[in-house]
């Protein structure tokens, strides 16, 4: 049984469609990243299949529940992680963790917490202040919570905006442990290096469904060409290759030059100018899910325009 089966899913605000026909299946045990740029339908996908939101169209499962008629039943075992840190500030750590083992009405209160406070490295600190937290320690909080009354699915919205990198890894390496004891992860980011951490993405943009499969299909199947130029004044060369026809992307690394195109061979035209210049070079390149992830945003249409 998939963990996320959904398929066609709409939401309308008003008269705008955030979310259009939306289908996605997510395996028991997979992480999955959420890709698209902001306002895109995301969180407004997220908080469907958790049961927050009603659809206005479409249908499907989640853990084997149906998201019309078993909303509560689908809560009970999700995890969901907001955008936002959401705990009370003034109240220590452990604090909030019974407050959370209350709403889930766990017992014995105490076990649960004292052993998910051992589980996330917490222990220690588990008299200070919420408020007082660094923001990896607010985001592993925040995740401890998630997790304490032990659900199948784990919704991530956004999870490590703000946080240093050292934490991101941390957070990424904790997420891999849970999901190799069997939790499924859907986990929503802008950061290109997670989403490769990911057993497989989706990419939404505008409310449309654009692309799923693993990185590697995914940058396989866009069909783009990337070169790499390096050289002397490379801003010069940068300014003439953005008005010239067949380079869809011109974007400077440190001290080359990455030109992207759909259509290798006019890409090819474009550049053989620049391969004749003096202190020039052209090499072929591999291309990066960043350099897909703005190919698929230059050709969405802005569904609040």
């Amino acid at each position: 049984m998939n963990a996320i089966e959904v398929h066609d899913l709409v939401k309308r605000f008003g008269d705008r469609t955030v979310v259009d026909h939306v289908s996605m299946t997510v395996e028991t045990g997979e992480i999955v990243g959420f890709l698209g740029p902001n306002g895109s339908g995301k969180t407004t996908t997220i908080r469907l299949m958790c049961g927050l939101l009603t659809a206005d169209g479409g249908g499907g499962t989640v853990l084997g529940y149906n998201l019309e008629t078993d909303a509560l039943k689908i809560k009970r075992e999700v995890g969901y992680m907001t955008q936002r840190f959401s705990f009370y500030e003034d109240l220590t750590i452990a604090e909030n963790l019974d407050f959370v083992a209350r709403l889930y009405q766990l017992k014995p209160r105490k076990d649960y917490v004292d052993r998910t406070l051992e589980d996330l490295g917490l222990t220690s600190r588990r008299n200070q202040l919420a408020g007082t937290l660094s923001g990896g320690w607010k985001q592993r909080l925040a995740l401890a919570a998630c997790i304490m009354h032990e659900p199948k699915l784990l919704l991530l919205d956004e999870p490590t905006a703000g946080v240093d990198p050292k934490a991101r890894r941390e957070f990424w390496d904790e997420i891999h442990r849970l999901a190799a004891g069997g939790l499924t992860v859907l986990v929503s980011t802008h950061y290109m290096d997670e989403a490769e951490r990911c057993h497989r993405i989706s990419y939404i943009a505008y409310g449309k469904m654009i692309a799923t499969g693993t990185v590697e299909d995914v940058v396989r199947d866009a069909g783009l060409t990337t070169f790499v130029l390096r050289g002397a004044r490379l801003g010069e060369v940068a300014r003439a290759l953005a008005e010239t026809p067949g380079v869809d992307q011109v974007a400077p690394f440190g001290t080359t030059l990455h030109v992207v195109g759909s259509d290798a061979k006019a890409l090819e035209k474009a550049l053989e100018p620049f391969r004749k210049r003096d202190g020039v070079t052209v090499e072929r390149g591999e291309t990066s899910l960043e350099d897909v992830f703005i190919q698929f945003m230059s050709s969405s249409q802005d569904n609040m325009q």
